[in-house]
């Protein structure tokens, strides 16, 4: 069952997870139940997470590591190599409503159709999507741990130690465009990305980079993430955050009734001697936004494997671990 909040957390390298979900027909201009949907235009944002061994290519309409432009895989490790291990993958997730109606969200190569649209929901209830909100939030935003750490430390020897203060400092165009994703537009939660405000500096729940607020890397290790909210810290050396959402337009791939869900994502990676640095890893704040409570509810990264000749893949799962492979 979800009610509001689930974070979901996926790591993707030389394994991956599987999940099966259902398709329906094409949608129209209304949904399943005859609600009218938003007009959004498909997201067409893309990057590229290449921080350590691995490039990964990302789009924010809820698919992956696929060049969809020559249709061919965009997994690569090692980076630059045109080594590719993974030809597609998105995030899928469905569930029932009180009535019994089924609701899906979920796309593969983004060929047929799309359920998932740049930006953030209304939090008044009818998780209402607004065509401008899906402009503005048509891109992503970047961050990285140290160069949080290096803007905490300024303000630290200016706060705490002006004798010593050497100016010179300038804050970072990524963690002044921070902004623009830790605040949502009205009408929709105003806290979105997060962020750490400096102690007894500016107005507390604000963003203001320039009195030492940074994007929300947990630096003091003050956070447990084992507790469900939606204030989820940023991870990794280096950061990737999205916004998007299942309500901006007709779903056109499963065909399915929208669910109101507001995804916040990001991206990261390590830099590492170990394994770990031929590994992405991506964690989903998901937020349903409309006013039913939904049961009956899967969340699963869907993944299409392609080691070398794609003909002749196997895929398997240890339960124990949560893990799925291929080979």
């Amino acid at each position: 069952m979800i009610n509001k909040i689930l974070t979901l957390a996926l790591v993707v390298a030389s394994s991956v997870s599987f999940a099966h979900i259902y398709e329906g027909n094409t949608g129209t201009k209304k949904t399943a139940n005859g609600n009218r949907a938003a007009g959004c235009a498909p997201a067409t944002a893309i990057t590229q997470m290449a921080f350590n061994n691995a490039q990964a290519r990302i789009e924010n309409g809820g698919n992956m590591f696929q060049d969809r432009a020559f249709s061919r895989p965009a997994y690569e490790i090692p980076k630059g190599s045109g080594v590719s291990s993974i030809f597609a993958g998105a995030l899928w997730m469905g569930g029932t409503s009180p009535n019994g109606q089924l609701k899906l969200a979920a796309v593969t190569f983004r060929a047929s159709g799309d359920d998932f649209w740049p930006g953030p929901l209304t939090n008044d209830g009818s998780a209402t999507a607004q065509e401008q909100w899906c402009i503005d939030y048509n891109r992503f935003w970047g961050a990285s741990k140290s160069m949080a750490l290096r803007h905490k430390a300024n303000f630290d020897v200016l706060y705490n130690d002006p004798a010593n203060y050497e100016p010179g400092y300038s804050t970072p165009d990524l963690i002044t465009e921070w902004e623009g994703a830790a605040h949502g537009p009205s009408g929709a939660d105003f806290l979105i990305a997060p962020f750490v405000d400096y102690p007894g500096q500016g107005t507390p729940g604000l963003y203001e980079p320039e009195l030492g607020d940074y994007p929300g890397y947990d630096l003091t290790g003050a956070i447990d993430c084992r507790e469900a909210t939606r204030e989820v810290p940023l991870f990794g050396d280096t950061t990737i955050y999205w916004v998007f959402n299942d309500k901006g337009n007709i779903h056109t791939e499963t065909g399915s009734d929208p669910i109101g869900m507001e995804i916040r994502a990001q991206a990261f990676a390590f830099a590492d001697k170990t394994a770990i640095n031929n590994m992405t890893f991506y964690n989903y704040v998901l937020i349903n936004q409309g006013s039913q409570t939904l049961e009956n509810t899967y969340f699963a990264q869907w993944v299409d494997v392609d080691l070398g000749n794609p003909q002749d893949d196997f895929v398997g799962c240890d339960v124990e671990r949560g893990l799925g492979y291929a080979y």
